[in-house]
């Protein structure tokens, strides 16, 4: 089972690395945001918070943007897979479905991984500082964590559906509330009580607030709170979405 989900996982990730359009396009709308909203926005967040830092604020939530976007488009594999052939090699393949859907996931992950920790090192250029080397290891399974629920999600979700256009238009209906209502960009606390029960159910908001916590300190839920609802969350996604991939059909 190892093996399977290794090569599953390290095609992925040669498939993402010789991409290099994909790699470096990939990084403009989280270096735009950091920008933007980090220089634009920052001034006002420090007057209106005692002098504090917008970038310590933003930086853990577009980090957890990058690993949202790139991980849940990780499904797309998935239907192209379908559309010419190589799924039905795999489904042949003398493995279980539930090997292929976990390589899948983790090879998804990793790529989001990859893509979070580059953005990670942007965010230290733009001024970004973890305190410590626990806390980036702390970091770093929040990170995984959120890459794994949303590759995932993005799995599942495709395993559902042959239309390739038809996933996009709901991973875009879906991944753009779940990232502005995630507390990324804004504190939730303030918010008015209908769109606070959103951002509750909202299992980004877990990621984001537990990454931020680890990193500067600033955590509403709790980091172990966090850590708990994302990790089990993380394993229920994976269960649906294997119990969906093993009812496709190539």
């Amino acid at each position: 089972m190892i093996e399977v989900i290794y090569i599953l996982c390290l095609r992925q990730l040669k498939h993402y690395w010789r991409s290099k359009s994909r790699l470096i396009g990939s990084l403009g709308q989280p270096l735009l945001f950091l920008i933007a909203f980090g220089f634009g926005i920052g001034p006002m967040y420090s007057r209106a918070n005692g002098g504090a830092s917008y970038m310590d604020f933003l930086a853990p939530g577009i980090v957890s943007m990058s690993i949202l976007f790139t991980a849940v488009f990780s499904g797309l594999e998935v239907i192209w897979d379908r559309k010419f052939g190589f799924l039905k090699e795999t489904l042949v393949a003398p493995i279980s479905r539930t090997e292929i859907m976990i390589g899948k996931t983790m090879g998804g992950a990793a790529i989001a991984m990859v893509q979070g920790l580059i953005v990670l090192s942007l965010t230290y250029v733009l001024g970004f500082r973890i305190p410590n080397l626990g806390s980036l290891g702390l970091g770093l399974i929040f990170m995984s964590l959120i890459a794994i629920f949303f590759s995932g999600l993005g799995l599942a979700i495709a395993s559902t559906m042959k239309d390739l256009q038809g996933f996009q238009l709901i991973m875009n209906f879906l991944i753009m509330p779940l990232f502005f209502l995630s507390g990324a960009i804004f504190p939730i606390e303030n918010l008015p009580p209908a769109i606070l029960f959103i951002s509750m159910i909202d299992p980004l908001t877990y990621g984001v607030d537990g990454l931020r916590g680890v990193t500067t300190g600033q955590s509403i839920f709790g980091v172990y709170n966090d850590l708990e609802i994302i990790a089990v969350l993380s394993a229920l996604i994976c269960a649906i979405g294997t119990v969906l991939f093993s009812r496709i059909e190539a």
